[in-house]
């Protein structure tokens, strides 16, 4: 099915062990359980998504609902996004050609659909407004990350620039702003485990062999007057400083689970050390940890390509 309003259409399978079903029930069961659901998704609009051929199989064929499914059988429909809070900044564009789209993404805004956050996102925004459903990330950010994030426009491009970043033949650049620790050193290589569990937010630091590698190439304390501004929106701070990171793998969390391990956990942190609660989220106070930068070797005409954002203390609009 193609991507409409922004959105693909979600792909669900009867599980090989459940009894066989009907296309009407299995659809109405996952709708029914959605933990954030829209409140008119209700019989009404199942019974419409058939009616309008918006249920089909992994051919295109329209299912009915009394169409018997078997164990393994794919499906595919639009799910309703539920109402969401509206990220209040506005997306940057520092570069487009045919192939690519590079984004200032502010922070608070997902990278792509998953979870409570479908159309607060990158990924829905721009397809929305730019008019390109083919508009897919290349990485991610976390959510509350700013900065450069690199997207393909085109379907044919796609796995190529994908595989640069799932091979680390991209060099990448983050700004972290912490409380300035003097005996901290530029040079240093952090070396960790981590792991994080599904389900849970927080990842962790184990023992055991590394898979986790940061250099801190840089520190710059901050001037009177970005402590200042700082001080503004977070209140009062011990002397700050900027820490330019610079990962060598993509672990979940990295950047933020290796400052804290360092005592220096990133100012707007809503994780690490504490875990803030969804009522606690103030878009007037975001995490001061931005992607500044990145490099690569061009996949398909072989150029050398950097793209960077301009420093800021505040990134989103703030």
């Amino acid at each position: 099915m193609p991507v409409r309003d922004g959105l693909t259409a979600t792909r669900a399978r009867l599980p090989e062990t459940a009894p066989e079903t009907t296309a009407g029930e299995f659809v109405g069961h996952l709708i029914a359980t959605q933990r954030h659901r829209h409140p008119l998704d209700d019989a009404a609009a199942l019974r419409a998504r058939f009616s309008d051929g918006q249920v089909v199989d992994r051919r295109g064929r329209p299912f009915s609902p009394a169409s018997p499914l078997s164990p393994g059988e794919d499906v595919f429909f639009y799910r309703m996004p539920a109402p969401e809070t509206p990220v209040p900044f506005d997306i940057g564009i520092l570069y487009r050609d045919d192939d690519l789209l590079v984004a200032d993404k502010p922070p608070f805004l997902a990278t792509m659909p998953r979870g409570r956050h479908i159309t607060e996102t990158l990924t829905v925004r721009l397809r929305r407004s730019l008019d390109i459903p083919e508009l897919v990330p290349a990485h991610r950010l976390d959510r509350v990350t700013s900065g450069v994030l690199l997207c393909t426009l085109r379907r044919e491009v796609r796995g190529a620039y994908q595989t640069l970043f799932a091979e680390r033949a991209v060099e990448k650049t983050y700004e972290a702003i912490a409380a300035h620790d003097p005996a901290l050193r530029p040079g240093t290589v952090w070396r960790s485990r981590m792991e994080k569990i599904p389900g849970e937010i927080q990842g962790s630091i184990v023992s055991g062999e590394p898979n986790a590698f940061t250099l801190l190439a840089d520190i710059l304390p901050l001037s009177p007057a970005e402590h200042s501004a700082l001080e503004a929106v977070h209140g009062p701070l011990p002397p700050q400083a900027r820490y330019i990171l610079q990962p060598e793998t993509g672990r979940t969390h990295q950047l933020r689970l290796h400052m804290w391990a360092a005592g220096v956990p990133i100012l707007g942190d809503n994780i690490y050390p504490r875990i803030h609660t969804e009522e606690e989220e103030d878009m007037t106070r975001p995490l001061h940890l931005v992607s500044t930068g990145l490099a690569f070797t061009d996949p398909l005409s072989g150029e050398r390509r950097e793209f960077t954002v301009p420093r800021r203390l505040f990134h989103g609009g703030l």
